[in-house]
Parts: C-alpha cells; sequence; structure tokens
C-alpha cells in the first residue's frame, strides 16, 4: 500500500536546507495539511541549517491558497485557514535562519507573501507573481500588506488594483525580488547564493537577519540604530569567536 505524498519537503544540500512545497498538481497551493508540513520542516530545520531556501515543484512556487479545499470547507475551517498560513508566515520571519525564495512559474496570493516574508529571493524569468484575490472581491490580506511595506505605493497598488501578474524580470526591476535569472538557471542560482551566504557564521547571520527587521521597520532614527547596532555586534562576541577569528585572520592575510 502507498504512502500519501508529503506536502512539503525537506531536503539537506551539505551548506544548506532546502524547503520544496510538494503540490505539483496543484501548482503547490497551500491547503491545511502542506501549512503544518511547512512549519513542521521549519522546526526540523531549526538548529540544522542557518541558510534555507524555499521552492517549488515542477516549475511553479506557490499558487496561494488551495481554493477546491476552500470551497469544500465549513464556515470555521474557513476562518482558520488564514490564521494558519498568517502562522507559518511569522514563523519564518522569526526563524534564526536566513530564507531564500527560488521562485520559478507562478507565485500567486499567498505565494507572494511567501516571497516577502523571505530574507532574499530569486525569480525565474518566466515567473507570475500576481494578487488574483481582487477577482474574487477580496482585498489580499497577506499577500497586500506584506508587498506594500516592500514596494513604493504606486507599484503595490498595481498589484493589488489590477490583480495581474508580473514576470521576473519585472519583479527584479521593482525590488520584489533580487534578481531574475532564465528558468534553467534559477536552481543553480540558487544553489550559488545560498552556498555563499552559509560561508558566515550561524549567530552573527541571525542576528544580523534580526537587524534587518528592527532597522527601519522599529528603528527609524540614526542615533538609536547605531546604538542598536553597536550592542548587537556586543552581544555576538558573547556567543561567537567568529569575529575575533575574522579580524585574526584579516591581520595575518595583510
Amino acid at each position: 500500500m502507498s504512502t500519501p505524498q508529503e506536502p512539503v519537503l525537506l531536503e539537506d544540500r551539505g551548506d544548506y536546507g532546502l524547503i520544496r512545497l510538494n503540490r505539483p498538481a496543484q501548482r503547490n497551493a497551500m491547503n491545511s495539511a502542506a501549512r503544518k508540513g511547512l512549519l513542521q520542516c521549519l522546526e526540523r530545520a531549526r538548529s540544522a541549517h542557518k541558510v534555507l531556501v524555499i521552492t517549488g515543484q515542477d516549475g511553479s512556487f506557490c499558487s496561494g491558497v488551495d481554493l477546491k479545499e476552500v470551497a469544500s470547507a465549513t464556515q470555521r475551517e474557513r476562518e482558520l485557514a488564514p490564521r494558519e498560513w498568517v502562522e507559518v508566515l511569522l514563523a519564518i520571519r522569526r526563524h534564526p535562519a536566513v530564507f531564500i525564495a527560488a521562485i520559478g512559474g507562478y507565485a500567486l496570493g499567498g505565494g507572494v507573501s511567501l516571497i516577502n516574508v523571505c530574507d532574499l529571493a530569486i525569480a525565474a524569468h518566466e515567473a507570475q507573481i500576481g494578487m488574483p484575490e481582487l477577482g474574487f472581491g477580496m482585498y489580499p490580506a497577506m499577500a497586500g500588506p506584506s508587498t506594500q511595506m516592500m514596494l513604493p505605493s504606486k507599484r503595490a497598488a498595481w498589484m493589488v488594483l489590477t490583480a495581474d501578474r508580473i514576470d521576473g524580470r519585472t519583479a527584479a526591476q521593482w525590488g520584489l525580488v533580487n534578481e531574475s535569472v532564465p528558468l534553467p538557471e534559477l536552481e543553480g542560482a540558487a544553489d550559488a547564493l545560498a552556498k555563499h551566504i552559509a560561508r558566515h557564521d550561524a549567530i552573527a547571520l541571525s542576528e544580523s537577519k534580526r537587524a534587518l527587521e528592527m532597522i527601519p521597520k522599529r528603528i527609524t532614527e540614526l542615533e538609536p540604530a547605531f546604538d542598536y547596532a553597536m550592542a548587537l555586534n556586543v552581544g555576538i562576541r558573547t556567543r561567537t569567536t567568529a569575529q575575533t577569528e575574522g579580524i585574526a585572520a584579516f591581520k595575518d592575510k595583510a
């Protein structure tokens, strides 16, 4: 008797971990099992990987909520589903690992919010990124706010109000992702970036991720930002020898 296919997979790539959304027939739409599976993968990866790549199966990234599941759900289940997705998104932001989104094919609705909570993102030129929610009479409750906090207002408004999709090149031009590459090069580009970042100290990485969240979202003035940054480095020195070793290595090379 065959076992059900896991909706989310965690692969050990040595230098980093790869989280793969694994519902290709549904363009990796997130149903309840997938949301729970992603949370489980995040927990398993917590002490195992300092860099995590999130990608999809068979070209697509994530086409958002599983509408077939929503259509057959009870009212209570429909109310819980958005909160479950918020829990996943916040778990990624609070996770100590650095996250890289590798976006091939469709990234719609919840797929856009997943891009936005990752620290870095690479899209295929061929990617189709958009928020279709207004076509269903809804404001994109997670993709909207997370995009509005990242993009200039007119570009965010375009995505929300037109419900049109943009490709990877446009997403890179707008700043929604870091770069765009041809689809056959996507996996290699994400692999190279993950390995490059994984060379750094795990504690320094996690604290730098926290600083990127704090400044300027919560600390908006320069002097408090400097104070926060200096205190952050003091804290890093108490937890790892990476600073001492790095400075010593630089001195030896000089």
